[in-house]
Parts: structure tokens; sequence; C-alpha cells
């Protein structure tokens, strides 16, 4: 049969393999069948992947001695080992230990250790055998994604002998993947070292950029930066460019990244898919064009940076990339499209991700960002049980584990409480994700504002968004701020702040931005009393919450729409929007937006003053004592504006026509 070459193994003078013409054309005489089933042994492990690139040549080495002992094994023919070589050969198993054929005799690596009789050479074999099987069982799991198992069987292999970096790296990521960071980080470091012992510096040098890397992402700076020094100093002899050098350089990007140099993390990240598109290296392709697209975003080029996310998330979903870092690009951009209100990607990414965590049930790091970005993609869609259930996993899911995504979680619950109308479990929850560093805002001040507590919430949004200054949070904060400004009457400075989110959406053209803008100044203008203009704006953010298909946003947006028709005496039209939205709520179980509707639907049979808010009655109560809308507003520390307002919302409620009607009706029922 023809023998099958390993590549970079030293040629014999046929130009064939050393090692596999010695295995299957000299080492033992056997049948032609025996032949092809040992053949299709070695093919079959041959064609595995190995952690996203191509199979090098000592592994192939490793994989052929395997597969010869496994296939003469099974057959139960240990005996043919001893029929003659051509020449003496020695050969050097995966497992470590050093057999040698020799034409009719079967030796140790000892020359001075007699033969060993038939029962013993068995013994031998079958020694060898249950640690390659090990192997080759922990293989084949890492090949099926089975990250448990793989690691299980690697670890009992290592256990016994060793294992060489090739299964190294394989046995580290499997224990990544499944949780064991700690033991990762460990075996990638022994890989590292033996790989230089080898000679092999380059890829030594890429296993100490990833485990720069992996510090990074862990938020363990001087030992990323160490690794990288380190790792750099491996190639820098080096006179030819080498892939090695990308994984540097996304490293470095990172960095650059993180202290605000946009401009040199971008040329760093340029450099890396240059590199990764010559050497033709998915995993550095990946990485390349997720840190290029997020400094294109940084640098304000939404529209460019999102594309090279689309290229990356294309090599991952296509299976190109190793799992390891398929999972961190995974979640890397998603979080970068919800930073841009990108609701459609984020979207498409996380339901991608989903089903790429659902194929691979024993993940562990990626699996609780999984359920936290399904539970939050769950919100939007509506289905608010299904994400209060898939958010409780996730925390429990990450209990044993110091991320930071565990504060993520801890927020999303409590938003989902707060929305229900759980303001206990709500505050729980916001303070739970404070402790583990997840900043809970503007969940907290929207909680505020709920419990009536106006001056609280507009406290604690004013200096989480004063603080924000123009950071990537600080859009998410400004729709919330103007609606706590708007109920605590401040509309000069709600309007302030409209203003500002207005600029910050035409920059980034974003949907979703666009609609919370165009919601915030129409509810600016209703409370300035300009309808006309309100209710287009209002509109305008309604009709694209339908489009996002997000039910709640556009519930309420459609009771902002409710008040304006009704206040334009367009009754029939607020009754439409008011019970639609009513249905929205209803399903959701959003039960403070249900109590808030039915305030401001409510008729006087429910008490004289039942429909006013506090802040309405007292009000009233100055105007029944005499005083204009200056004073007021001078006593009140809001503007005139404001209190025109209330004015008009006070004679709605209460079905009059004046002031003197208002401070009359005060006065009946001994408001003053």
């Amino acid at each position: 049969m023809p023998a099958i070459a390993a590549p970079g193994l030293p040629k014999d003078t046929g130009g064939r393999s050393a090692v596999s013409d010695n295995l299957f054309d000299r080492a033992f005489e056997a049948s032609a069948r025996t032949k092809k089933w040992i053949a299709a042994a070695v093919v079959d492990l041959l064609s595995q992947r190995v952690v996203g690139w191509a199979m090098k040549a000592e592994m192939t080495a490793q994989l052929v001695t395997d597969a010869l002992i496994m296939a003469i094994w099974r057959r139960g023919k240990p005996d043919s080992l001893l029929h003659h070589s051509a020449r003496d050969r020695n050969i050097q198993a995966s497992n470590g230990i050093q057999v040698r054929l020799v034409t009719g005799r079967w030796k140790s690596s000892n020359d001075d250790m007699p033969r060993p009789p038939v029962n013993r050479r068995r013994i031998v074999i079958k020694g060898l055998m249950a640690r390659t099987s090990s192997i080759i069982q922990g293989r084949e799991a890492f090949a099926q994604q089975k990250w448990r198992e793989a690691y299980e069987h690697l670890s009992a292999a290592d256990r016994g002998q060793p294992l060489e970096p090739a299964d190294l790296e394989r046995f580290a990521t499997a224990a990544y993947l499944v949780g064991e960071d700690a033991h990762a980080a460990a075996i990638w470091t022994r890989a590292h070292h033996i790989l230089i012992d080898q000679g092999n510096v380059e890829r030594a040098a890429r296993w100490g950029f990833w485990l720069s890397l992996h510090m990074l992402l862990a938020g363990e700076m001087a030992q990323a930066i160490g690794w990288l020094g380190r790792s750099q100093r491996l190639l820098k002899d080096r006179e030819e460019a080498c892939v090695e050098q990308g994984y540097g350089l996304i490293v470095s990007g990172l960095l650059a990244m993180g202290k605000g140099n946009i401009e040199s993390a971008g040329a760093s990240f340029q450099q890396a898919v240059a590199l990764a598109e010559r050497f033709e290296d998915p995993d550095l392709l990946a990485l390349g064009l997720l840190g290029r697209g997020q400094s294109l975003i940084q640098s304000k080029k939404s529209a460019d940076g999102a594309a090279r996310l689309d290229e990356a998330m294309v090599a991952v979903t296509a299976g190109d990339v190793s799992p390891v870092l398929a999972g961190i690009v995974y979640c890397a951009v998603i979080l970068t499209c919800q930073r841009i209100f990108d609701l459609r990607r984020a979207r498409e990414w996380t339901r991608q991700l989903d089903a790429w965590c659902a194929s691979q049930p024993d993940l562990v790091p990626y699996r609780g960002q999984c359920l936290v970005h399904r539970s939050e993609i769950l919100q939007l869609d509506g289905n608010w049980q299904g994400a209060l259930t898939e958010v409780m996993k996730a925390r429990e899911h990450l209990a044993e584990r110091s991320e930071a995504v565990v504060g993520r979680a801890c927020y999303q619950q409590g938003e989902l409480h707060r929305l229900r109308g759980e303001f206990v479990q709500a505050d729980e929850m916001y303070h739970e994700a404070g402790r583990y560093g997840c900043e809970p805002q503007p969940g907290m001040s929207l909680l505020r504002l709920a419990e009536g507590r106006l001056e609280t919430a507009a406290a604690l949004i004013r200096g989480v968004a004063d603080a924000a200054g123009a950071g990537s949070s600080h859009p998410k904060l400004l729709g919330p701020y103007v609606e706590i400004l708007i109920a605590t009457g401040d509309i000069d400075a709600a309007r302030a702040a409209a203003d500002e989110l207005t600029q910050i959406a035409t920059a980034i053209d974003a949907p979703s931005l666009v609609a919370t803008s165009a919601q915030a100044t129409g509810a600016v203008l209703f409370a300035e009393g300009k309808m006309r203009a309100a209710l287009a704006l209002l509109r305008e953010a309604w009709s694209i919450w339908q489009q996002l298909r997000t039910p709640y946003e556009a519930a309420r947006v459609r009771v902002l729409i409710g008040q304006v028709c009704r206040q334009l005496s367009d009754r029939e039209t607020a009754h439409m929007h008011f019970q639609a939205a009513r249905a929205v709520f209803e399903q959701l179980g959003a039960a403070p937006d249900l109590a808030e509707l039915e305030r401001l639907t409510a008729t006087r049979s429910a008490g004289p003053f039942g429909a006013l808010t506090d802040r309405e009655r007292e009000v009233l109560s100055l105007v029944a004592s005499g005083e204009t809308n200056r004073q007021i507003a001078t006593a009140l520390g809001i503007s005139e504006h404001t209190i025109a307002r209330h004015l008009s919302n006070i004679f709605d409620k209460l079905g009059v026509t004046s002031r003197t009607a208002a401070s009359a009706f005060a006065h009946k029922h001994k408001l003053v």
C-alpha cells in the first residue's frame, strides 16, 4: 500500500516518510485487510482538527504510532510486532514510551534488557494501550466538542505520563471550556515551556500571546503585560514575519484601546488582519476584524465598524474559528452592538450564540453570558416571564464564577422585577449588581420614580448622568433622565437633556436611539404644552418601536400619544391608544404602567382628587391660595411652563376650565 507521508518528518531515500515507511511497509507482516484497517484508523485520526489550525508534524507522528498500537491491540495480535524490519529503528510513541523494532525480535530502549516472553509483551502493549486509549478518547471527545469528556480523558492520560504539547493544547482548551480557568492557564503555561525546550519558539510564542489575552480579559493587567513582553522577546530575532506576531498585535491593540489610543489600536488590528490573511489563520482573522470593528466604532464610524463585526461573525458561524475564540468573539460583538444601540444585530447574533451554546452542553465560560443576552432579547420581544427565567438560570450558572457578567445578570433581573412591580426584589437585585461592580442606573432611579420618591430619583440619576459625560453609557441614561426630570417638574433641564440625546442619536443613527430621542423630545414638548409638535415626534417614535418589534416601548409611547390627543380634544383616538397600551401592559404583567394608565384615565368617581398627582395637588393648593403662576414656580423651584402644564392637567382631570373654578373645587373639598 502507499506510504502515508508525515509532513516535517525525516525522509527516507525513497522520498517517503521514515516513520510511515517503517510502520506500514516493514514493521510487521500483515494481511492486506489488516493494513487497510490500520490505514483507515490513521486517516480518521489525521482528519481531526486541532484547536483551529492545521495538523502539525509532531502530531502526525504521534497519531500514526497510536493508530498502529491501537490497531494491533484491537486485533489481538501483539506478536505481529515481532516480524522482521529492514533495519533497526526507534519509534517514540505519543505516550512517551520508546520501543525498538528490530529484525526478528522485540527490544526495549535498554538494549541490555533480555527479550520478554510473549505474555509480558502483551502486558507492555496493553499498558501502552490503556494510556493511548485515554489520549485517543480525549481527542475524539475534543473533536466532537464534548468538553467535559475530553477534559476527563486527557486528565487521566496526563496523570499517567505528561502529555506532549499538542495534547496539552487540547487539554487546556477543554479545561477552559468547562470552567477550570486556573487549571487551563497552568496547562497552557506548561505547553509554552515545553515548546521552548523543544525549540519551537513560534508555537511557544502563540501560547504566550494567548495567555496574555486570557489574563487581559480576566482583568489581570500585570500578568497580561508580562506574557506579552515575554512572547514578543521570543520572536524579536526573526527576520521574516510569522502569524504569531499577529496575536501580539491583538493584545497590543486592546491595551492601546483601553488607554484611549484608538488610532494606534486600529493600526495594530489592521496589521493583524493582514498577517491573518497572509498566513490563512482564521482565529487571528476573527480577532483582528473584531478589534478593527470596535476601534472604528470608537472613532465614530459605526457603519464601517459594524461591517467588520459582521465579517468576524461570519467566520465564527461558519465554524472556522476555534471554540475558545468563537465564544469571545460572539460575546464581544453582542456587547458592542448593544453599546451602539443596534438591536437588529444584537438580536441576530444573540440567537446565533444561543444555538452555538446549545450545541455544546458542557460550555461554562459563555453559558452565563449567553443566558443574560438571551434574557435581554426576550425582554425586548415582550416575553418577560421567559426573560426572568433565563436570567435566573444565568445567575445560578454563574454562582461560582467571579465574572463581571454576574453583576450584569443581577441588574437585568432587577429590571424585570421593577417592570413587573416587584419593587422589593428589584431593589435587592440593583444593590447586588452594585456589589459586583455593575452600575445599577438608570434602573434604580426609575425604581425610586415608580415608588413616588421623585427627588431621590432625580438626585440619583443626575449624579450618574453628570459623571458619565460623553461615555458609551451616557445615551442609555438620557431617556430615563428626561422622564424623571419631567416628573419632578424640571422641564428646562429635561429640554436640555432631550436636546443632547437628539445630537447623539443623529451622530450614531441607530433606530432604537432615534426612537428614544423622539420619545423624550415629544414628552418634553407635551410638558411645554406644544401638542402638535409633540404628537409628530411621538408618532415617529411609535413607528420605529413597532418596526423594531418592541411591544413595551411602543405601548409606553402610545400612552403619551393618548394624552396628547386628549389635550387636542381627540378623545376617540386617545381612547384607542389607551386601550391598546392597556392590553400590552396586561399581557406583559407591567403592573406599574397599568396603575399609571388607570390613574391617567380615572374619573372623578374615584374621589375628588383621586386622579391628581401629589405635585398637581400642591399646585392646586397654591392656586386656591391666590398665588400666581410665577409665585408658584418660585415657591416650588420649577419653571412657569411647568406650572402651566400642571394647571392644564388639573383642569382636565377636574372637569373645570378656569383658575376660579379650580380654586372653588379645592375650597369645597377642603384642600386648603
